[in-house]
Order: structure tokens, then sequence, then C-alpha cells
């Protein structure tokens, strides 16, 4: 056995570059309807294209919550996650209350999601408020999506016992919707998401706006809620726009990854985005600028290395 470990680590030795150019990156992602899937897809092409060495993968998950947990047990190399729930990660609150994940660390904040309600157009739903006894679906068992929908209700004093909520990945929230076997459906994902944009073409649908009252009482709760404007034509028959919640994703690595690597995905990220962009408009968000204004916690120090170089001012709270 040693002298089969000698010769393997001679091997590795003399063909270093073809061992490097085998090394696989899992990106942990969310389901193929929302936006996660696609933008990592398109993280992932830039990886393969751009770091070199490195191979990268978009995984299917059960999104924010999943991933962080994928993460930390080293699992997934990168994560997409709503900024929410990066910050109850590496803060140990909220669904992570006692437990901690230390090791949770930034590259970079890519660009919002919004909390999108929607109905059919002749549901008679119009507002929060009017969620009150309806089926409602409040999105996948751990996912983003929940946490933003279960903190948007809760913060306008209305719970899981006022409605019949189904946890339902964004897919199945669209046929459910479609077929009439609930009244609304949350999302919390990068407008316009392929899911709703199906719907729309298919059934006349409303989404639900929020009053300022309600945004103020969940940004009471949860800071990282800010006020979102959802354009009118963003889906089909949506004819004025819609004032929703916005919450920042960000794009997640373990402390243990190497720096130089995570500089190197940092670098790749934004002087490459004009690819993101061609893939899905999200990516319109992805800028320098925006990272630094939205991440709710610390960056890894590969990241840092790529903000300090650009000029970026980094707040204390985004140092290790």
């Amino acid at each position: 056995m040693s002298a089969l470990k000698t010769a393997l680590a001679a091997t590795l030795l003399v063909a270093a570059p073809a061992a490097l150019a085998q090394q696989q990156l899992s990106i942990a992602t969310g389901g193929t309807g929302g936006t996660y899937y696609p933008y990592g897809g398109g993280l992932a092409e830039l990886i393969n294209e751009h770091v070199e060495g490195f191979d990268a993968v978009a995984e299917v998950t059960g999104a924010s919550v999943e991933n962080m947990g994928l993460v930390w047990r080293g699992d997934s190399d990168l994560a997409l996650a709503l900024a929410d729930t990066v910050y109850q990660a590496y803060n140990g609150t909220g669904d992570f209350e006692g437990r901690q994940l230390e090791n949770i660390r930034a590259l970079a904040s890519i660009y919002p999601n919004a909390v999108q309600i929607v109905t059919m157009a002749d549901s008679g739903i119009e507002s929060l408020s009017d969620l009150e006894g309806k089926v409602v679906s409040v999105g996948a068992p751990g996912s983003g999506t929940e946490i933003n929908a279960s903190t948007l209700l809760e913060a306008n004093g209305i719970t899981y016992d006022d409605i019949d909520a189904r946890r339902l990945n964004f897919n199945e929230t669209a046929d459910a919707i479609r077929d009439g076997d609930i009244d609304a459906g949350f999302w919390s994902v990068g407008p316009p998401t392929s899911s709703i944009m199906n719907l729309a073409t298919t059934r006349d649908i409303r989404l639900i706006g929020l009053s300022d009252e309600e945004i103020a009482n969940a940004q009471a709760e949860e800071p990282v809620f800010a006020a979102y404007e959802l354009k009118s034509g963003l889906y089909e028959g949506m004819e004025e726009a819609v004032q929703t919640i916005g919450i920042p994703n960000v794009l997640a690595v373990s402390s243990e990854m190497d720096e130089e690597l995570a500089y190197r995905i940092t670098q790749t990220l934004f002087e490459h985005t004009d690819q993101l962009i061609a893939i899905h408009p999200a990516a319109n968000d992805t800028t320098v600028d925006f990272s630094v204004e939205s991440t709710p916690i610390a960056f890894h120090p590969g990241a840092l290395r790529y903000y300090e170089e650009v000029g970026a001012e980094i707040a204390d709270r985004q140092r290790p």
C-alpha cells in the first residue's frame, strides 16, 4: 500500500496540470423553476471557462437553508442563499438557533430576490390580509421562500394557523394554482422567474402588492428586507407595477476554501458578468457596489482581496 501511495504521489507531481483540471466544484442552487439554478449554471460555465484547473456544476437543492448546511458540511463548495438565511446561519439565530455555522463566508451578494405573491386574477385575493382562511403555498421546506413568507406574514399579524399552509416548490406552486388546488403562493426569487412566466401564459394571474405599512412591519422584523418594485409588464397580463420586498442573494462558501480560489472566482464573477446576464437578467444587479452594500456577513479573505484591489469600501462587519 505504501509503495502504491508513493507511486501515486509521484504521478500527481508529474501530472499536476491534469490533476488540477479534474478538480470539481459543486454549486448548491435551488429548484429548476427558480433563478438560482440557471444563475448557478451560468456561474459554473464562467468557472469552467475562466478559472483554470477547476470544473464546476450546478446542483438542484432545496435552496437557502439546505444550502447553508451543504457548505458547512463540505458537501458543496459554493451556495446561493437569501441574505436573511445566511445572516441567521452565520450568527446562530432564527432557523439556526443553537447551531451557529461559524465557517460560512461570503464571496458576494449577487442580485436581489423579490417576494412575489401570486393568485388567480378572479380569486378575490387583493391584499396580504385576504390570504387568511385560504390555501397558500409558502415555499419548499427549508427554503428561503418559506423563511421570507413566514416572516412577512407574522410581522403583519398572520400565522400559519390563519391559513392552510402548503410547502411546495416553485413549479409545484405554479401547477397547484393553475389546477385550482391552492388559492395563492409565495415565491422569493429574482424576477422574472420561469415558473410564474409559464403560469401567466396559460392563466390570468394577479400579483399581490404590499402596503407601506406592511413593508415597514416586515423590515422591523427582518432588517435585510427592502422595498422593491415589480415593474409593469414583468409577466404577461401584468399591467401595473406592484410594490413588494426585496432580499439580497449571497454567494456563500466555507472559510476553509483556498484563498486564491476564492479570489479567482470573485474576480471572474465581476469581470465576466455579461455572460451571466445573457443567461438570466437577474445578473444585471451583479455589481461590486451592490455586493458591498448588501452582504450581511464577513467576506472570505480571497473575496476581500479582490474588493480591495478594485477600491471598494468594506464595512468592519464584512471583515472576518
